[in-house]
């Protein structure tokens, strides 16, 4: 693919996401995408056959990320500063340019990405990630605590609704409570609880 060629499948998804997110996916068309792209259908086409299409390359760029991460993790040693590392790369492509808004897109629209293939394949790569943060510890608190770690990052988007606060601060409030569940992974049973309530950990000599 040329440089011009990307640069117009980039325009394209830029446009189609602004238009989205303005009118909802349902209620756009191609044609109003190409309307505000100043170019013809046809040459929309070219790029993309259906919103369907431009929305799965949103999903495929999401996925992408998650696999080198993924990759990344199955070579760290399974310890608490791997999985604050691992979250906070996570946190990383979460708060990258225009994902921000994709991910707002996402969750306004739950319906249309879970009839793309490569919707039900995030929901997987979610769980390779999960299965990442907590490795080491396959008890289901474990489990179920990478979970929530991962979702409090992505979800800081929506959850948070606090006037005139900052990305950086946004970033930082949702690795602050992520961190928190981490930090009980691998542990004694009774530790993680004592780390569930705010308290220091026992002495479990």
């Amino acid at each position: 693919m040329s440089e011009s060629t990307g640069g117009t499948r980039e325009r394209i998804k830029a446009v189609a996401l602004e238009l989205f997110t303005e009118q909802g996916y349902e209620k756009t068309s191609l044609r109003e995408i190409a309307e505000r792209l100043n170019v013809t259908k046809a040459a929309l086409y070219y790029h993309f056959k259906s919103k369907d299409d431009i929305v799965a390359s949103f999903v495929e760029a999401r996925l992408e990320g998650m696999d080198a991460l993924i990759a990344w993790a199955a070579t760290q040693p399974a310890t608490l500063d791997t999985r604050r590392e691992l979250i906070s790369r996570y946190a990383d492509t979460m708060f990258d340019g225009t994902q921000p808004s994709v991910m707002r897109f996402f969750e306004q629209n739950q319906t249309a990405l879970k009839s793309l293939s490569a919707g039900q394949q995030m929901r997987g790569r979610m769980l390779e990630l999960t299965d990442a943060l907590c490795r080491g510890d396959d008890s289901p608190a474990a489990q179920l605590r990478a979970a929530l770690s991962l979702f409090a990052v992505h979800t800081s988007w929506f959850a948070v609704r606090a006037p005139h606060i900052s990305d950086d601060e946004r970033r930082k409030l949702a690795l602050d409570v992520a961190d928190e569940l981490l930090a009980a992974i691998g542990t004694h049973p009774d530790e993680a609880a004592e780390l569930d309530r705010g308290a220091a950990p026992a002495d479990l000599d």
